[in-house]
């Protein structure tokens, strides 16, 4: 065979080799995309307490106070964070000496943010003294308020 016999056979050769190779035109099929993963729900948590003499429709205390007149209603209001399935909410009101004025419970349920509220009033005044007012979740003590009355 002659030179340019063979590079033509060879080129031919060549040619219908890649004629034989098709390009791909469709993309690679992506990868099948996870379903995003369900968060858990956020734990159970007691936020801040506030006092006042006042509170709205929401259980907010409207001013937040620390100082009360004897004929006062004090308010406690307790914002919580977090799913609760009955979580036993405590209020326990009690004069410097450590002798409970009262003490009140609220069972809360809520799948996010709630508040919950407890108040204290005496029909015929307060005595003038320092207060406090404990809130426990479940019989664990959360949190606090000191407050006097004038």
């Amino acid at each position: 065979m002659s030179r340019s016999l063979t590079a033509l056979v060879l080129g031919t050769a060549l040619a219908l080799a890649a004629c034989g190779q098709q390009e791909s035109t469709t993309p690679p099929a992506a990868a099948p995309q996870a379903a995003p993963p369900v968060s858990a729900p956020a734990p159970f948590s007691v936020g801040a307490i506030q006092l006042g003499n006042q509170i709205g429709a929401d259980k907010r205390v409207l001013a937040a106070a620390e100082s009360f007149a004897p004929g006062d209603t004090i308010y406690a209001s307790i914002t919580t964070e977090g799913q609760a399935q009955g979580v036993l909410i405590t209020a326990r009101w009690s004069y410097e000496d450590g002798q409970t004025v009262a003490e009140s419970s609220e069972t809360v349920a809520s799948a996010g943010p709630a508040v919950v509220e407890f108040h204290v009033a005496k029909p015929d005044g307060f005595p003038a003294g320092r207060y406090r007012v404990e809130v426990a979740a479940d019989g664990r003590s959360v949190g606090t308020r000191e407050f006097e009355v004038r």
